[in-house]
């Protein structure tokens, strides 16, 4: 997934600080729209065969919400339609338009297209009791419509819950209505009280009366998008007729007689897509990528190779190093991920279970004496704030603003919980259905029984939550080790069939990211005011739709390459089917288990570690209605600075999946975004000295607390501004995320053309047209493959050069 909480800190031109910051018709429901639901779907296109590119190259893909919003802008801002400008496009219509446009673009990891589908082609009759399963079209297409609709259907009752009353973060959906606030120059919707107000029209009228500012600096991005998107389109596109573009042997020369590049896999690919990735992701991700594959194949593949435990050829996904890695790296991921879930839900289960039994025994007090006056509640989880002005009334926050025809109804939720229910029963029991008159099918166990089905589908609902709560509190939603939860649960149910624990680890796996994805978009959508059902209706059009792109871009692929091949390994693939077959009367390679288990140990601790820190660290920053509770008064503890510093375990675990060659680009990447964050943070110090001279006290003090103030977020390593409060109410350049509901704005004279505000959008716009243009250009390859176009030449070419 894409994570850029922070990085549009800088970028804000209003206060987060305003009671109420945007009008909102809340009788209206016309942001589901043609026009946006339209240009959505096109763009979701685009992230589709993006995403499944980069999916089956590397393992790692990304909702890619913020492209989204800011494609979609410009194409209906710049690109004039004349049937689609009847009036002008609003802030609601472009969280409906980046919902739907992920819902499309997400559909290929949701179905399965980068880890199941070719895990169930790779089945080996003597290990695993069936033949590898090659699925037709009309199967792909049932398959896809199982797991389409029951996630996001599993999203729409969590809303109330997780965004109204404990009031998670979701940093990504609030990073995505950040930028839609700066692209559209509208303040965003208050989220954390009803809409209103006089001060909203007073906002409205200093954003137009210096919109030009803006206007500007959005056609000066879209220009920006253009030629990076163009530029990594036309690299893609030449590197398939010059394949050693995309495989450099630069550490042939370094270590000579090694032949480090065929044999080891050291290679630089200068993808512009990757380096892209690296610039969204951060320095903190993609150095962790990079120490993984460094240690996995700088070190772990040689000592598996020449002591005899990985005899193969050391790229070999069979007996190879490769496949000795593999393990570890399933390590890594099962014990961070769920290890991580389990603290941050000891880390606030009691807290959460308290306050739940307290809002039902107020609520029920409440109906027995028949009172319609205010009922006694706690605050909810991230709602840490400590005014004591409720009193322990219920918190007009926690309260449902909008009116019924913009929310889904119950009715809805559950016609749409169970049909989505029997459908994915019927079309998994068709689709995998054992034909005895073909004998390579009829080695394959039977599909799974509907009891199966079902019992998957409420593993996933469950899971879903958990994945939902922990993709709320730390922007992480940990879903390949929810669908590896599943496995085990079916390794018990099921034992020895292999084909019924995949099917059960997909499954969770769709039900996860397509509630996680629909509560980013919710988040989006609470901010900038967007009806609710409005998203809802998007999601569901565009996941019908992408199931449609996904098979077709997915067969285009089984069809121009092999998979898992060179160029595209599917190394989630092998993730997923590795673990089946342990789990069902499998075995170990040589030494492995050792391996894993170090690797398991340390990864759990430090995933412990960097989950609790990350969710305290949200809890201050979004507690007390929204603000950043920390000053300097209270520094963080020691251990949460410490787990700053720890490698992300499934960043890591990625870098020893993949040959080295993926991660030094988004290591480049990631340099490129850290080293312009911080040219970006001196520019706004200089400037907060210049604009306020003598008279800065106490914002001088703020200046001087360095990182204190002006961090590099832990999941992405893009420069984050911390709302600092001056104790009046009063915010200093607030982060974009909403304030309290009683602070007053502060008057700052406003970002210049060419100030850092609009440099720190600037960046990500180059990087979205990076990593967009290399998905446009794969369709293109794609094309040139399957009409039996060749390199040009395979001059230079010493491994890596997969069409030589």
């Amino acid at each position: 997934m894409s994570r850029l909480d922070g990085l549009l800190g800088p970028s804000r031109e209003h206060s987060a600080g305003s009671s109420s910051s945007a009008e909102r018709d809340l009788g209206s429901d016309d942001d589901f729209t043609a026009r946006a639901v339209v240009t959505g779907l096109l763009i979701g296109c685009l992230v589709a065969f993006t995403n499944l590119s980069l999916g089956l190259q590397s393992g790692w893909t990304s909702m890619m919400s913020l492209q989204s919003a800011l494609l979609g802008f410009g194409i209906l801002k710049f690109i004039r339609v004349p049937s689609f400008q009847n009036r002008p496009f609003s802030p609601q219509e472009n969280a409906v338009l980046q919902a739907t446009a992920v819902a499309v673009g997400t559909m290929p990891l949701s179905a399965g297209f980068v880890g199941i589908i070719p895990a169930l082609n790779q089945l080996d009759p003597e290990q695993d009791g069936s033949g590898p399963i090659k699925l037709n079209t009309w199967q792909l297409l049932a398959w896809s419509f199982a797991l389409a609709y029951f996630g996001v259907f599993f999203a729409s009752p969590l809303r109330p819950a997780l965004i109204l009353k404990e009031k998670l973060p979701f940093p990504s959906g609030t990073a995505t209505a950040q930028l839609i606030s700066v692209l559209h120059n509208k303040p965003l919707a208050n989220p954390d009280g009803p809409p209103a107000s006089s001060s909203a029209s007073t906002n409205q009228r200093e954003d137009r009366s210096s919109g030009g500012q803006e206007e500007v600096g959005s056609k000066a991005g879209f220009q920006a998008l253009l030629w990076s998107f163009g530029g990594s389109a036309t690299f893609t596109v030449a590197s398939f007729f010059v394949p050693v573009l995309y495989a450099i042997p630069i550490f042939d020369p370094i270590c000579p007689g090694h032949n480090a590049a065929a044999m080891w896999g050291w290679w630089f690919t200068p993808s512009l897509s990757y380096i892209g990735q690296g610039i969204i992701m951060g320095l903190p991700t993609s150095l962790s990528m990079t120490l993984g594959a460094f240690v996995g194949w700088a070190i772990l593949s040689p000592i598996s190779y020449y002591t005899g435990w990985a005899p193969g050829d050391p790229l070999s996904g069979k007996d190879g190093s490769r496949s000795w890695l593999m393990w570890i790296a399933l390590a890594i991921m099962c014990s961070e991920s769920i290890l991580g879930l389990v603290a941050l839900f000891f880390a606030n289960g009691t807290e959460d279970v308290k306050k739940w039994l307290g809002k039902a025994s107020s609520s029920l007090a409440s109906v027995r004496k028949n009172s319609h006056r205010l009922r006694r509640q706690q605050p909810g989880l991230l709602d840490t704030g400590s005014d004591g002005q409720n009193g322990g009334v219920e918190n007009e926050d926690d309260v449902e603003h909008e009116p019924p025809s913009r929310l889904t109804s119950k009715r809805t939720v559950l016609l749409g919980l169970l049909g989505s229910t029997i459908l994915a029963v019927i079309l998994i029991e068709l689709t995998f259905k054992r034909d005895s008159s073909t004998p390579g099918d009829s080695k394959h166990p039977a599909s799974p029984s509907p009891a199966s089905t079902i019992l998957a589908i409420l593993i996933a609902l469950v899971l879903s939550l958990l994945g939902a709560r922990a993709l709320g509190a730390t922007d992480l939603n940990p879903v390949s080790g929810l669908g590896k939860i599943s496995q085990l649960v079916f390794a018990v149910t099921s034992p020895g069939n292999v084909v019924a624990n995949l099917i059960a680890g997909g499954i969770s796996e769709a039900g996860a990211m397509a509630a996680g994805d629909m509560l980013q978009d919710y988040k989006t959508g609470h901010l900038v005011g967007s009806s609710p059902h409005s998203q809802f209706k998007g999601q569901l059009v565009g996941s019908t739709l992408g199931i449609f792109v996904s098979v077709f871009a997915y067969q285009l692929y089984s069809r121009a390459y092999e998979l898992p091949g060179p160029q595209f390994p599917a190394p989630s693939a092998g993730v997923w089917l590795n673990l089946a077959r342990l789990l069902n009367n499998g075995h170990l390679p040589p030494k492995s288990g050792v391996f894993m288990s170090v690797f398991a140990a340390v990864f759990a601790v430090t995933g412990v570690m960097r989950s609790v820190a990350r969710a305290r660290s949200m809890k201050r920053e979004h507690g007390s209605g929204g603000t950043a509770a920390r000053t300097r008064a209270s520094p963080r503890p020691r251990w949460e600075v410490l787990a700053g510093w720890m490698p992300s375990g499934i960043a890591f675990a990625v870098g020893i999946l993949n040959t080295p060659n993926f991660s030094l680009a988004r290591l480049v990447g990631g340099l490129i975004g850290y080293y312009y964050l911080r040219h970006v943070r001196q520019q706004t110090r200089t400037q907060r000295e210049d604009e306020e001279g003598e008279g800065r006290g106490e914002d001088d003090e703020y200046a001087d607390m360095g990182m204190s103030g002006n961090t590099v977020d832990e999941q992405t390593g893009l420069l984050r501004r911390r709302a600092f409060s001056d104790g009046e109410g009063n915010e200093d350049d607030a982060q974009a995320a909403p304030a309290a509901t009683n602070s007053r704005r502060t008057t700052r004279p406003r970002a210049r053309q060419g100030s850092p505000a609009l440099e720190g959008v600037f960046i990500i716009v180059i990087a979205s047209g990076l990593v967009l243009g290399e998905g446009a250009a794969s369709i293109i390859t794609l094309i040139l493959k399957q009409s039996g176009f060749q390199p040009l030449t395979c001059f230079g070419c010493r491994g890596g050069c997969s069409s030589c």
